[in-house]
């Protein structure tokens, strides 16, 4: 307990170093990937995790402990996203319900992202990602809001004006076109990390992305070893979204997709 009320590392100096095993798995996966990180990249996706590892007794960031199965399941995992960022020429997007970062950190690290909003209605969670923004010097860049999606999405500055959103576990596809494309850009992309049987959601997806101006739904495997039954969901937003939508949680609880 008195552990526990220690105040936090912010330096990631401050934290135990990473294990021979965690590099060798993000090596095999970035490998895997056919992806190469700038060594300034690098260091901030490692002080990301060692960041996250000091923290999260505190705070449940990830039920993930193992240095090498965060580098498996939390970076790699997230790093899957980069190429479809990148082929379609997105170097600012949105990351909803970021929690501990991914996919949002990482990806903004390796891209590199022109501008990253992590958005994180937990305070506390929201604090964390600033506290390893400014430690692994990407303050210049991403930015750490506690706001919700549907508020957002009422903001004149951000309505409609995003290249991209990401998201990953955090609701159904159909919720995520809601709360999504109403950011996005005309030709703007939301991608989606998913994994298991996704067939109910993809319908409801389709219902939804015809509700909300129309668009288009591509699924793409993650075919890297550790990452069982991964898949992409990118969604391509096509036409103005009616003023309507995205509708209140309680609202889209009663009458879902």
């Amino acid at each position: 307990m008195d552990r526990l009320r220690e105040p936090l590392p912010t330096r990631v100096e401050d934290t135990p170093e990473l294990p021979a095993a965690y590099d060798a798995a993000l090596e095999a996966g970035l490998s895997a990937l056919g992806l190469t990180l700038s060594p300034a990249a690098r260091a901030a996706i490692d002080g990301h995790v060692r960041l996250l590892l000091a923290w999260t007794e505190a705070i449940n960031l990830t039920g993930i402990r193992e240095p090498a199965a965060v580098a498996m399941a939390h970076v790699v995992d997230s790093l899957s996203g980069v190429g479809i960022l990148r082929e379609r020429g997105i170097e600012r997007f949105i990351d909803l319900g970021s929690g501990g970062g991914y996919p949002g950190l990482p990806i903004a690290a390796a891209l590199p992202a022109a501008r990253a909003l992590l958005l994180e209605p937990v305070a506390k969670k929201a604090g964390f990602l600033s506290a390893v923004a400014n430690a692994t010097g990407l303050t210049d860049t991403v930015e750490a809001a506690p706001v919700r999606a549907e508020a957002l999405a009422a903001d004149g500055r951000h309505r409609g004006r995003w290249p991209g959103v990401t998201v990953r576990a955090v609701a159904g596809l159909a919720d995520l076109v809601e709360l999504s494309l109403p950011l996005l850009e005309p030709g703007g992309a939301l991608v989606a990390w998913k994994r298991g049987d996704i067939d109910a959601e993809l319908v409801a997806a389709e219902r939804a992305i015809d509700a909300l101006g129309g668009g288009s739904l591509e699924v793409r495997p993650v075919t890297i070893d550790g990452l069982h039954d991964h898949r992409l969901v990118v969604i391509s937003s096509r036409g103005r979204v009616p003023a309507g939508y995205p509708r209140d949680p309680s609202a889209r609880k009663r009458r879902p997709w």
